[in-house]
């Protein structure tokens, strides 16, 4: 009888982990679909003046973790989704948009519109989760491959690009 060796787990040290840059943000992957059933696992650096628009997933559950800076975040189905500005948005309990400081968590499950923005003058850096994996992966790959492809981003092949991977985009993403 042969004894089977037991699986070993995952360690990846500050500042380890393949980084993909886009003019928006940085993000590196900390655990992916090789390593988890579970989740997809990132750092983002997320530069003043990027904001991701509100969106929503129709499978995808995420996790949000502020470990620098401040972020305004929105977790709620507004009592109208205006295509302009989420900033303003305001559910029919009464949640608005918040300001996340270093330690605030935000879960977001599937089919719940969020979004994220930094209005300040310096970097944010958040731990991201992505459930299940490894679509998320995939989307930051492929949108870095349409980004580095050179003049203005194709809006067209973004738009198919969220589709595939499950991200209906409800307000325009910004950065700069």
């Amino acid at each position: 009888m042969t004894a089977l060796t037991p699986p070993e787990g995952l360690l990846v040290p500050p500042g380890h982990g393949r980084t993909v840059r886009t003019p928006a943000q940085h993000v590196t992957f900390k655990v992916t679909g090789t390593h988890s059933r579970a989740a997809s696992s990132f750092e983002v650096v997320v530069p003043p003046g990027f904001d991701v628009g509100a969106h929503v997933h129709a499978r995808s559950e995420e996790l949000f973790y502020v470990l620098e800076g401040e972020l305004d975040v929105l977790a709620f189905e507004p009592l109208v989704r205006t295509p302009d500005n989420w900033q303003r948005w305001r559910s029919g309990s009464g949640s608005t948009v918040v300001r996340a400081t270093p330690g605030t968590v935000i879960v977001v499950p599937p089919g719940c519109p969020h979004a994220f923005a930094n209005p300040t003058g310096a970097p944010a850096k958040m731990f991201f989760q992505a459930s299940p994996p490894p679509d998320h992966e995939r989307y930051f790959d492929e949108l870095l491959r349409i980004l580095d492809a050179g003049g203005p981003p194709d809006v067209a092949a973004i738009a198919e690009l969220r589709s595939r991977y499950d991200i209906e985009q409800l307000t325009p993403l910004r950065h700069g």
